[in-house]
């Protein structure tokens, strides 16, 4: 099964202002993110308040996302749902649109506690579209489901034949590259957290990835990726620490997800307001925001259109 080489898009929703999806900038984005160095989208996540849509919405999405990929751009679309039926259909609906691949997290409810339950949600879902690579998404900060990955992977080898491997959205770089190194790399480990990229190539990890303020700033973390390659460590170093710069700035403004979204109106692709119950950012801390990523520079190294 093939792995994943270079960094994913997880992509926010476009919404108008009532709230409705906006399905008109999806060509756009998908065209701004190509050509500063995505390799493909990870669709109605987190970052897309994918649990805050209906399956139609979802599916609508899926197809102006499949239609609007340029030559080579992968999409891979979530269908994690607390309704698991709901996620097989997602996932069918998905194949059937020629989706590169589908992913799920864990619901968040009813909670998961047990490898055996996520297993088997897993199971369902990826038995749907199997001819699909399918990747489960460990978030446990968003669902709780804090299990060990590395038996995840023990318990799936063998059974779950189209189980490609993991998103690992999670602060343990340990287990990470244990699960990385599991069956002399047997699966597909795409690394989760845009500020640890570098610490993670050190360690033989992050040759692919799945991340969400590449939206705004992917042109500085693939060139981490970029840097590491050519040996050039301080190179590395430098975009790392600025990529972590950018980051400390939208956690004062209520993370990537309401934070990161207003980024994008601020470099030229306005995607709406966020649905309820988050808390919209006011036009105070949008101008705010804006000062402060001013002053690390950000807006002459962002995502160019």
């Amino acid at each position: 099964m093939e792995k994943i080489k270079g960094l994913i898009d997880a992509p926010f929703t476009p919404m108008l202002a009532n709230g409705d999806i906006n399905l008109e900038p999806i060509p756009a984005y998908a065209a701004m993110l190509a050509e500063n160095g995505l390799k493909g989208v990870f669709i109605n996540g987190s970052s897309g308040e994918g649990y805050m849509l209906t399956a139609e919405e979802r599916m609508a999405l899926a197809e102006k996302w499949i239609a609007a990929a340029p030559a080579g751009f992968k999409v891979i679309v979530h269908v994690g749902s607390c309704c698991l039926r709901e996620s097989a259909k997602l996932a069918a609906h998905a194949a059937g649109i020629g989706a590169w691949g589908i992913g799920a997290m864990a619901p968040p409810f009813p909670k998961i506690g047990r490898i055996e339950e996520l297993v088997k949600y897993c199971e369902v879902i990826a038995s749907a579209a199997p001819g699909l690579p399918f990747y489960y998404y460990h978030i446990p900060a968003f669902n709780g489901a804090f299990l060990p990955m590395l038996d995840l992977l023990k318990a799936v080898d063998g059974r779950i034949s189209n189980f490609a491997g993991i998103k690992y959205t999670f602060e343990s770089l340990y287990e990470y590259n244990q699960c990385r190194l599991y069956g002399n790399g047997r699966f597909d480990m795409l690394h989760g957290q845009d500020e640890t990229i570098l610490p993670s190539l050190a360690q033989g990890g992050a040759q692919g990835g799945i991340g969400g303020t590449t939206n705004y700033n992917g042109r500085e973390l693939v060139g981490i990726i970029e840097a590491w390659e050519r040996g050039d460590l301080e190179t590395a170093r430098e975009k790392q620490n600025f990529s972590q710069a950018v980051i400390n700035v939208i956690c004062n403004y209520r993370g990537n997800i309401v934070g990161g979204k207003r980024i994008m109106k601020l470099i030229g692709l306005d995607l709406g307001p966020n649905r309820v119950p988050f808390r919209n950012m006011t036009d105070d801390e949008e101008r705010s925001m804006k000062a402060e990523l001013e002053a690390i520079g950000f807006f002459a190294r962002c995502n160019r259109f």
